[in-house]
């Protein structure tokens, strides 16, 4: 980023994932801003700038994933702070945007929360959101302010490119009936055929069976979180079955809430792949894990969106591009 550029620019983390906020300021070229969060003993969060952000275009980083009502109250506190500090504009950057699931009323009388953190967000203050991979794109339509929803696709589809994983030998699998523009998506970038799991009795894993051809075949499965393990574990069983060759996995958010490790341990998946977008503990982490960057498309998101420029060619944009 230009010198002028820096000049009334400012990136500040909470606790969320601050080692994913420590590589986007690197790649935007500038130190991440001085800030204290802290808890009373009851519980209450304390938030204090340390710098002035009076006409300062600011960016603000934080993942909501667990404990996610701590870290969306740190989020709005935050906010309230740099609008009462006389911030220029404030820009929430959510690698993982919390409740994104709870996007609609699947039975009577349920809360849409997705729609809710959306007013929340722009009513404390904020003027834009920068987020990676919403559970829907419709999401977006929640909000009053912009929104700029990045893709994982294109990190995957280096990830596994890099591995010489494309053409005929292999297919893209979506684990369950709702995510098949996903499986589309890397599909396209890979060269392959695509796949379903479905599951024909609800409770029921065992029901499951393909919609599409893997036997003998090397199946990527592709989802955009990873809690569980649960899907991706049975939709493995499903697609051995089936006589697919080996199978291998991605997701954009690795949550890994237990018994994640146990149930992906347990399963015959040669690979799980997901993104830092979400800090989890090594603890937590299955064996055959590896992890991907996410903080050189969301820097560039954001050094795009600083310097008026269009953002949408990131949308479809490898990590070679912009390496």
């Amino acid at each position: 980023m230009s010198e002028e550029s820096n000049e009334k620019f400012k990136i500040f983390s909470l606790n969320g994932n601050r080692p994913l906020a420590e590589k986007i300021a690197d790649v935007c070229g500038v130190p991440l801003g001085k800030s204290t969060v802290k808890q009373f003993s009851d519980g209450e969060i304390s938030i204090n700038l340390e710098e002035t952000v009076r006409g300062f275009d600011v960016y603000l980083i934080q993942s909501t994933n667990e404990p996610v009502n701590d870290y969306y109250l740190e989020l709005l506190i935050m906010i309230d702070a740099l609008k009462r500090a006389s911030a220029k504009t404030i820009n929430v950057v959510l690698p993982y945007y919390g409740y994104a699931r709870q996007d609609r009323t699947a039975k009577p009388h349920e809360p849409i929360t997705a729609k809710l953190i959306a007013n929340l967000l722009s009513d404390a203050g904020a003027t834009r959101v920068l987020t990676l991979d919403l559970h829907t794109v419709q999401v977006q339509g929640f909000f009053d302010i912009p929104v700029d929803n990045l893709f994982t696709m294109p990190l995957f589809a280096h990830y596994y490119r890099r591995r010489g994983m494309v053409g005929d030998d292999y297919v893209v699998v979506s684990p369950k009936n709702s995510g098949v523009q996903r499986a589309r998506s890397l599909a396209e970038y890979l060269d392959t055929a695509i796949a379903i799991v479905d599951v024909a009795e609800e409770g029921n894993p065992e029901s499951g069976y393909v919609i599409g051809d893997v036997e003998g075949r090397c199946c990527i499965m592709v989802d955009d979180i990873l809690n569980t393990g649960e899907v991706f574990s049975n939709a493995s069983k499903t697609l051995k079955k089936a006589g697919a060759k080996e199978v291998v996995a991605c997701a954009s958010h690795g949550l890994l809430s237990p018994p994640a490790k146990e149930n992906l341990d347990a399963a015959d998946i040669k690979d799980i792949c997901i993104t830092d977008s979400v800090l989890t503990s090594p603890e937590r982490h299955p064996e055959k894990l590896s992890i991907i960057s996410c903080a050189e498309l969301m820097g560039e998101g954001v050094k795009r969106i600083h310097e008026n420029e269009s953002v949408s060619p990131l949308f479809t944009m490898e990590p070679k591009d912009y390496e």
